[in-house]
């Protein structure tokens, strides 16, 4: 099966006025993977601490099939990915012609207002591990959703869930699938397609063209990230196998390098004031470095270099601090920004792949079988609360927090964590 050339769209619900209506933008809203800046901090305060299936969920509402992405929020609406139809339960070992790509748009009240089903580029790895063939966030920049899906490529839609463009930046699969998501530039999508095409790609928003394009990225599932400097630039930092990599955005034109993590890396680059940290490495470890260098600045910009982190999970930023929980070996770790100290690296009661969620001066830790744990987000370890769910299902997707809400998504239902409106 190829590409489908026509995409069905379903109104589940909602009727015409739902579909053919604009959304308001709000402050709070959560627009790409790991909101504002992606750096996994929300600007909310008065979020639930503590909350169970039968107290302090809002709703919660079935999903078309499982995903690892996460959702985002655009004033009353929020968007997500899914599959369907081969690589699920009871499906998983059927028929990859009935694979079906998802755009969900799930209204503020939880019901869902549109399903639009995409007909994905075939044949798709036979099998992913863990996180099937869903795992990018969307983007939006107020006005079109930018949605990536491996090999089937980057579209662009309408707020209506109409397509306007498909984009193919290249045709590779793995057993782990695709796992970056896509960021916005000025006029441009910018994506990590490590595994399709070992390259880091930006598209041309309106037109759905390739703008550039740059070689070098292997063994690389984090997302790019955008890092403002005080001299009004921006560049584009990235963590491959063995090197930091940094890129002006607007021409794809390499700036510097940096020795980094020996192996593959799944983590995403965090900044402050022009500094990134970069976890990763199934042993743990962060390098902290200083951006605005060129050439090679291994010996230059490079700050220090801890023995924490985590192999697949992002870090927040509090006060100084970097704060995060390693899936791999299970700790919780707490490093000083100034110098890597480890403030505390203490045994933690469950395993992530989602991100850290920064909110309400508290970190949001979800786990994949064992809840919600809510820490303090502070240099000492202290635990707040422990909530689970009677879901049975898998948390892969990272927690977001907008409009004064919590969304926690499994992979088959979308909760919403907060006051009954």
């Amino acid at each position: 099966m190829t590409m489908a050339t026509t995409l069905r769209i379903s109104i589940v619900t909602c009727g015409l006025l739902g579909f053919l209506s604009s959304t308001r933008c709000l402050a709070g809203d959560w627009r790409q993977f790991r909101g504002p800046g992606g750096l996994g901090v929300a600007d909310v305060s008065g979020l639930p601490v503590t909350w169970n299936s039968k107290s302090g969920v809002t709703w919660k509402t079935a999903l078309p099939g499982p995903g690892s992405s996460s959702p985002i929020a655009l004033g009353d609406r929020i968007y997500l990915t899914c599959y369907s139809g081969y690589g699920t339960f009871p499906e998983r070992f059927g028929k990859m012609e009935n694979l079906t790509l998802h755009l969900v748009c799930i209204g503020r009240d939880g019901v869902t207002v549109w399903d639009k089903e995409i007909g994905p580029k075939l044949p798709e790895s036979e099998e992913v591990r863990d996180h099937g063939y869903a795992a990018a966030t969307p983007a939006t920049d107020g006005e079109h959703l930018y949605v990536f899906f491996g090999r089937s490529g980057v579209f662009k839609f309408d707020l209506n869930g109409q397509q306007v463009w498909n984009a193919d930046v290249g045709s590779k699969v793995h057993r782990w699938g695709c796992g970056t998501s896509p960021v916005l530039y000025k006029n441009l999508v910018i994506v990590n397609a490590s595994v399709e095409s070992g390259s880091l790609v930006a598209i041309d928003k309106k037109s759905g063209k390739e703008a550039w394009r740059a070689g070098g990225m292997d063994s690389s599932w984090n997302t790019p990230h955008l890092v403002p400097l005080s001299n009004g630039k921006t560049e584009l930092a990235i963590s491959v196998r063995n090197k930091l990599l940094g890129f002006d955005p607007e021409s794809g034109k390499k700036l510097w390098s940096c020795g980094g993590i020996q192996d593959y890396v799944c983590p995403s680059i965090v900044s402050e004031n022009g500094i990134l940290y970069a976890a990763g490495a199934r042993e743990s470890r962060v390098i902290a470095l200083r951006a605005g260098g060129r050439g090679d600045v291994t010996e230059t910009h490079r700050l220090w270099e801890a023995r924490a982190g985590a192999n697949v999970s992002s870090p927040v930023i509090r006060d100084g601090h970097l704060y995060g929980v390693s899936d791999r070996n299970k700790t919780a770790y707490c490093l000083r920004l100034s110098d890597g100290k480890v403030m505390f690296k203490t045994r933690f009661p469950g395993q992530p792949y989602a991100s850290a969620l920064l909110a309400d001066d508290k970190i949001f830790i979800l786990t994949r079988y064992d809840g919600t744990f809510v820490l303090a987000a502070e240099p000492e370890y202290k635990q707040l609360a422990h909530n689970k769910l009677d879901d049975e299902s898998t948390f892969n997707a990272s927690p977001i927090a907008a409009h004064d809400r919590l969304y926690l998504r499994s992979d088959r239902y979308l909760y919403c964590i907060g006051e009954k409106s």
